[in-house]
């Protein structure tokens, strides 16, 4: 169906004004990949055209068809109506220069854990090389699973969801990633499915938004499965069940990572007592905790 504003524009430079402007007026919620209305806007078009995602100013002026307007209008228009994620969208997250396939069957990766990631999680993992086994819970679209495969090149990686359908999604990430090999999605709650092993680092980025949150999330986090956001009435309902568990799944010297965006007051109100290290992140340091395996209640 042609849109009524086909033939109103004719460079990318036009849809990019429009975009902004219709994204600005509707007050979309950003946050799934770009944090503004001009970047989510470029990387829609750009990615509705094809053309390469950081190669905005040389296709500006280009003069486009009636087909490619229409094509990139009709996506502006399911961003402010649907208000659907833009990676819904595409189809697609990036984190780290990794591409990862993702659907509304999983949330869209943003893990903050994938930053510390990059330096395979040192000093508190003093040689990356040297990590045998990984574990992520709650693992979603396989994205901090595929990156921990990269920060731990000889680590065998274990993946656990509750989500059968999550975990085809995370399926085929690992297999587009060439990682079938080296990486083992389990479905089934926490650390009940998995076969008795210890693990030099868990990783998880669980359900961690508190009720009050969950009731005034925007529609955009809306569109995401609930059971992977809601975390209780303090969001720590999951949390509480992987720290009372996680001591016998590690190694001696192991670590436990978890995420906990927005929640840290939270956090420290339900396990005080516990010798948790705050991460630096790009968002601060109170967005990703980590706590030694001796460190964990017995």
């Amino acid at each position: 169906m042609t849109h009524p504003l086909s033939t109103t524009f004719s460079t990318v430079r036009d849809l990019l004004r429009y975009a902004v402007t219709r994204f600005t007026g509707a007050q979309l919620a950003f946050g799934h990949g770009t944090t503004n209305a001009y970047d989510e806007a470029a990387y829609l078009i750009l990615h509705t055209l094809h053309l390469p995602l950081d190669l905005l100013d040389p296709f500006l002026d280009a003069r486009l068809t009636t087909e490619e307007v229409d094509a990139v209008l009709g996506v502006i228009e399911r961003r402010v109506n649907d208000r659907v994620p833009a990676a819904y969208i595409t189809n697609e997250a990036w984190m780290h220069g990794l591409r990862f396939y993702v659907d509304e069957r999983v949330i869209v990766p943003r893990s903050f854990i994938g930053e510390l990631l990059e330096d395979g999680l040192q000093p508190y993992v003093e040689d990356p090389e040297q990590v045998g086994a990984v574990l992520e819970l709650c693992t979603g679209s396989a994205s901090l699973a595929i990156l921990a495969a990269h920060a731990f090149p000889n680590a065998d990686i274990d993946a656990v969801d509750l989500s059968a359908p999550a975990l085809e999604v995370a399926r085929r990430n690992v297999h587009e990633h060439g990682l079938d090999e080296r990486i083992s999605l389990f479905e089934g709650d926490l650390f009940a499915p998995l076969p008795e092993r210890r693990y030099d680092v868990i990783l998880t980025n669980p359900p961690y938004v508190n009720a009050g949150s969950m009731q005034a999330l925007p529609p955009e986090y809306r569109h995401e499965p609930e059971m992977a956001l809601a975390g209780g009435a303090d969001g720590m309902d999951i949390v509480r069940r992987i720290l009372s568990e996680a001591r016998n799944w590690l190694t001696n010297e192991g670590v436990l990572v978890v995420e906990i965006g927005n929640e840290r007051a939270n956090v420290e109100a339900a396990f005080g007592g516990l010798d948790l290290v705050w991460l630096p992140t790009s968002a601060g340091d109170d967005q990703v905790f980590l706590i030694q395996a001796a460190d964990l209640p017995t």
